[in-house]
């Protein structure tokens, strides 16, 4: 940086120079130019100490004075020049009174502006004045300077000084998205992420905020992410004060929710393991198994402390207790309860530990119980299990029980919306999702976390479950049928469906469309819960559960002729044929689509024929809503196509 300064100091030195020397040999105007002198000769000196200060001068402002100094300077020079003139030159040389002051004017203001760049670049404790004020250059944008201020303040001041110029950073970002703008362009992100890895906890706090509040938009995000976010962040969700982990995790959402392309660089930093660990503390039994483990990892020694922790947990529970209220199953609302979901979770360990070489199991477990007969390597081996608890947890978790349990909910919240945002659209970072517990963890969550730490829960949900829908590997291995996490999230969702009434009706709604392959033929529990919510009286809800209904019955579901029968046989009909008459557009748009799936696949059924049906059909081929879209024209006229065949056929028999 330092060499940078001199460089750029060069010229405008050597201009300074040159006008003092020409100025001695001017012959007209010299009062003038003795004047123009005595302010160069001073902004010479200024240019100097700027010179020698260059290492701690701030850059951006240095180019944007320097240029118009240099600018100042130059014109100076040229009018210092024509003075010189004589004779035959002189009288040819036409020199309007009102170029001194202009001149003049500006190497004042040249004055001012390197004055105030020496003094923002000297930290606080070495300036006689408190206040700077603003240099001439800010007469047109006052905010500029001020950001140049607080970021000079950030790259050189004392850590109480770059905490309060971080806050005031915030206030101009939350402010205005031109002012975020400005900061990322005048070089703010760099000291805000070394402020926010070395600092105090308030500034740290200070200074996640304004990285989140600054992208928003994709190129803030890019410039913020090729400063190296990833590393810094994933440093203090690992190792931070949980206040500030909880501000670095809204950070990231912010971030991923305004450009995509930043979800990967998180991953590689490991983000998501540390982000699933805070969702499992406290959530679910021994978290530190949920977090993202290798296959390499997940090994014999794993499947030995769980097998021979059944055995020695009796005789050694007293000298457990401490290291067992760690990771014991503990609800956020219910410390006591042990729900259906416990079983739901040791089923699933149960299941991951037999899914490992059972000969390798078989002399793991031989070897720990050898081992346990030696009550020193007994302690060892308890130590051992210790550290490796730590050690597979992915992040520190030293201190975190004894936060408050508003932070804890706060953090859990901040989570779950941070994998939400990055797992939008990402397959490789859903299937990280689900490869760890965060299912059972959103599944608990879902049931008794805080009502912010379900919203988002369920919304991380319904955005895996979105991509899931799209991807045949992820959706047959984390949503398979069998797999006690995924029952326990549907039936979450079932439970928030059939109660209704809740922000999380419709993301839970939109989950279960997403999955609607992936249920048997037989699985029909969710069918009349959606049925029922085609009657809401709130459009929206209507128009989702038309939607989700639309995924069960659509050509692309091998099983929709046994769905669409379902859905006749709970009063689909009888809810579908009123939204379509009278709904507005965007119930009315999905409640025909339905509508028509169902008179393709079951045209021969009696209610079909009895809900006239037929004349629906036949009114909305008339009707502009219907007819712009041609996939649904040509859905209304082949199902009213198979009905009048079908109908006709029953007529005639009988």
């Amino acid at each position: 940086m330092g060499d940078i300064v001199k460089q750029i100091l060069i010229k405008p030195v050597q201009y300074a120079d040159e006008v003092i020397k020409s100025a001695d040999y001017a012959v007209s105007f010299r009062q003038e130019c003795l004047e123009i002198q005595a302010k160069t000769r001073k902004l010479a000196d200024l240019l100097r100490q700027a010179a020698r200060a260059s290492n701690e001068l701030y850059e951006r402002p240095t180019r944007r004075i320097i240029d118009d100094t240099e600018q100042a300077l130059e014109k100076a020079l040229t009018l210092v020049y024509k003075c010189r003139a004589s004779g035959i030159r002189r009288i040819f040389t036409i020199i309007p009174a009102a170029a001194f002051r202009k001149i003049s004017q500006q190497l004042e203001n040249s004055i001012g502006d390197v004055s105030w760049l020496l003094r923002v670049s000297t930290p606080a404790a070495f300036r006689d004045d408190e206040y700077l004020g603003l240099p001439p250059i800010a007469a047109n944008e006052p905010i500029l300077c001020l950001i140049w201020e607080q970021v000079a303040i950030l790259c050189s001041g004392t850590i109480e000084e770059r905490t309060d110029a971080a806050a005031s950073l915030v206030s101009l970002a939350r402010d205005n998205d031109r002012y975020g703008k400005l900061i990322i362009e005048e070089g703010g992100v760099a000291p805000l992420l070394k402020l926010a890895k070395e600092g105090r906890m308030e500034g740290q706090e200070s200074a996640a905020r304004a990285i989140g509040l600054l992208g928003r938009d994709p190129e803030s995000v890019e410039q913020i992410v090729n400063a190296g976010v990833g590393q810094v962040f994933a440093k203090i969700l690992k190792e931070g004060h949980m206040k500030v982990q909880v501000v670095v995790a809204w950070a990231i959402s912010e971030l991923a929710a305004h450009n995509r392309k930043c979800q990967d660089h998180f991953a590689q930093n490991n983000t998501i393991r540390l982000l699933v660990s805070h969702l499992a503390f406290e959530t679910i039994q021994e978290h530190s198994k949920y977090a993202i483990a290798s296959k390499q990892a997940m090994s014999i020694h794993s499947v030995v402390m769980t097998n021979s922790q059944k055995n020695n947990e009796l005789n050694h529970r007293n000298e457990d207790d401490d290291n067992q209220i760690k990771s014991k199953i503990m609800h956020p609302m219910d410390n006591t309860a042990t729900s259906h979901m416990h079983n739901v979770i040791t089923n699933t360990m149960a299941m991951k530990s037999n899914m490992l070489p059972k000969g390798n199991v078989q002399g793991s477990m031989q070897s720990g119980a050898n081992n346990s007969t030696n009550s020193n390597q007994k302690n060892s081996h308890h130590q051992h299990r210790h550290k490796q608890h730590v050690a597979l947890s992915g992040s520190s978790i030293k201190g975190r029980q004894f936060e408050d349990p508003a932070t804890k909910a706060e953090m859990k919240a901040m989570a779950a919306r941070a994998l939400r945002y990055l797992c939008a659209g990402n397959v490789g970072i859903c299937r990280s999702i689900t490869e760890s517990r965060a299912l059972l963890c959103f599944s608990v969550l879902l049931e008794k976390g805080p009502e912010e730490v379900q919203y988002n829960s369920a919304m991380a949900l319904m955005e895996i479950t979105a991509v899931a829908e799209h991807d045949e590997t992820l959706r047959r291995s984390a949503f398979k049928p069998t797999a006690p996490a995924a029952k326990a999230v549907v039936d979450q969702f079932l439970r928030i469906i059939k109660t209704g009434n809740s922000e999380l009706l419709i993301p839970s709604m939109r989950s279960i469309g997403n999955l609607a392959r992936t249920f048997r033929a037989s699985e029909t529990r969710f069918i009349g819960p959606l049925v029922q919510l085609l009657d809401d009286s709130e459009p929206e809800v209507a128009s989702e559960a038309a939607i989700a209904l639309n995924k069960f019955a659509g050509p692309d579901n091998f099983l929709h002729f046994h769905h669409c029968k379902a859905i006749i046989s709970e009063g689909g009909l009888k809810n579908l044929v009123p939204l379509v008459y009278f709904g507005g557009h965007t119930v009315q748009i999905p409640s025909f689509i339905l509508l028509c799936y169902l008179a393709m696949h079951v045209p021969d059924s009696e209610l079909i024929g009895s809900e006239d049906v037929i004349t629906l059909l036949e009114w909305a081929t008339n009707q502009t809503t219907f007819t712009q879209d041609k996939e649904i024209e040509t859905l209304a006229y082949e199902g009213k196509r198979r009905v009048e065949l079908y109908q006709s056929r029953r007529k005639g028999y009988y």
